[in-house]
């Protein structure tokens, strides 16, 4: 046989990628001025930025590099997986001594100016014991 034919042959059999379906999720990526309420630290401000992954975004899934950022106790970064106008979110502060990194679980809704908001419930298995809150979140 002819390396031609061997050639063509191979690329007969040759498993074909199937094209990735394109993002047609809801795009929440921004800014949000957040207050939130912890079960053991109390009332707090941050602020949350979302970027969307759009390499491993897919139809109606987004992906999302996720950080909040609150005044005295530093940024938490993680990641947010999205479907529809749900989304899970992970976080951890950098210093992990005290444990501080959860999970936490999205709804997102327009407001009366087109802004996305969110509110959040969030679990944090280790923190101070194990440690739970709720934040409201609002796009600049």
């Amino acid at each position: 046989m002819n390396k031609v034919f061997i050639g063509l042959c191979l690329l007969a059999i040759a498993p074909i990628a199937a094209a990735k379906p394109a993002f047609t999720g809801q795009d929440f990526s921004g800014i949000y001025d957040c207050s939130g309420n912890d079960s053991h630290e109390g009332k707090y401000t941050g602020a949350v930025t979302m970027e969307l992954v759009a390499s491993q975004s897919t139809g109606q899934y987004g992906a999302y590099k996720f950080k909040l950022e609150v005044p005295g106790y530093g940024a938490y970064l993680g990641q947010a997986a999205a479907s529809g106008t749900h989304a899970a979110m992970h976080f951890a502060l950098a210093d992990q001594s005290n444990k501080d990194y959860g999970t936490g679980i999205a709804n997102f809704k327009k407001n009366k100016t087109g802004k996305w908001s969110f509110s959040k419930y969030y679990y944090e298995p280790e923190f101070k014991g194990g440690n739970y809150g709720t934040e409201q979140c609002t796009q600049r």
